[in-house]
């Protein structure tokens, strides 16, 4: 059998797009992402989209699988924008650093930025920047990160490092990043003072938006399993999980920042804890009661519709400050 003729790759860099030749890839090699092509999921990795020589973006790593990916890609520093608490000592085991530099859905501010933009320059690379499923939140990093550092990087490119890794239109934040931002000068960024942490002090809020967001997707797979146990999730309880997400609503509620929140958010609050509640309810029926399906998904969607609500007007737009 004649090999496969080397595929075209369009790239744009530098402000030029330049055409390159990519060899096609052997049985058993590991798919690489392709500079300016499409997301591609490796082991332990998801959604990965090569964002620059020095750069790539994805999902947070899973296990060793997920760093083992990395090291087959040369990563050197793995910067995470993700409220979650990073795996640094699975980093260390695979000698690659940490940086832990957090943002929000609401979009990345000039001095976030501007430091992230520095983490990519200054720390060894190539840097695989990540938050939890790398479509929201790292491509609208990558995005202000070659505004900062390429200054013949337009919006319009910028802006298509997040339509390539599905970035919701909806984060209006994210995508007026780009276009709001001050490019600085090399200076600017050699003057800027950071502390590079691997762990980065996380609010009470954030942090417990990571634990609800795990049992929220736990809840869809077993929804989609007709609300019984996922045959590829057998660890999965689905009354335990509908409880461990009233829980954290639960606290969330008594901690004392939410006293400051507006009214709406602290009523959403509630109304989400009350949801979460009847679900719980109905996937645990009583002796003798019939599951009902029909009540799990009124209250799966009711829980949805809240966090919709809550989420349009307080996590994925601008906030004033």
């Amino acid at each position: 059998m004649s090999p496969k003729p080397p595929s075209v790759v369009t790239m744009i860099a530098g402000g030029c797009v330049l055409i390159l030749l990519q060899a096609p890839s052997t049985p058993g090699e590991q798919r690489r992402p392709r500079p300016g092509g499409k997301p591609v999921d490796l082991p332990g990795l998801h959604n990965v989209i090569h964002v620059s020589d020095q750069l790539y973006s994805g999902g947070s790593p899973e296990g060793d699988a997920g760093f083992e990916s990395m090291k087959k890609l040369g990563i050197k520093t793995i910067l995470s924008v993700d409220g979650a608490r990073p795996d640094v000592g699975r980093a260390k085991k695979f000698q690659m650093r940490y940086v832990h530099l957090p943002i929000g859905y609401d979009g990345v501010s000039q001095e976030q930025a501007l430091k992230l933009a520095k983490a990519v320059r200054d720390l060894p690379g190539p840097v695989y920047l990540h938050c939890h499923h790398g479509k929201h939140r790292s491509p609208g990093a990558a995005a202000a990160i070659l505004m900062c550092l390429d200054d013949q990087c337009t919006v319009a490119q910028a802006i298509d490092v997040m339509k390539r890794a599905g970035t919701d239109p909806r984060y209006a934040g994210l995508y007026a990043a780009p276009k709001e931002l001050r490019r600085p000068a090399a200076r600017d960024l050699d003057q800027l003072k950071v502390d590079f942490p691997e762990t980065a002090k996380i609010p009470a809020l954030a942090e417990a938006m990571v634990h609800i967001d795990h049992h929220w997707e736990n809840l869809t797979h077993i929804r989609k399993a007709g609300w019984k146990v996922p045959k590829d999730h057998p660890d999965l309880d689905p009354p335990h999980e509908a409880l461990q997400l009233l829980e954290h609503y639960r606290e969330l509620g008594r901690a004392d920042s939410m006293r400051k929140r507006p009214a709406d958010f602290r009523a959403w609050l509630t109304s989400a804890e009350q949801a979460a509640r009847e679900l719980e309810e109905v996937l645990r029926p009583a002796d003798g009661k019939k599951f009902d399906a029909k009540g799990a998904e009124k209250a799966y969607q009711r829980s949805r519709t809240l966090c919709s609500q809550c989420h349009d007007k307080y996590r994925d737009i601008p906030q004033p400050k």
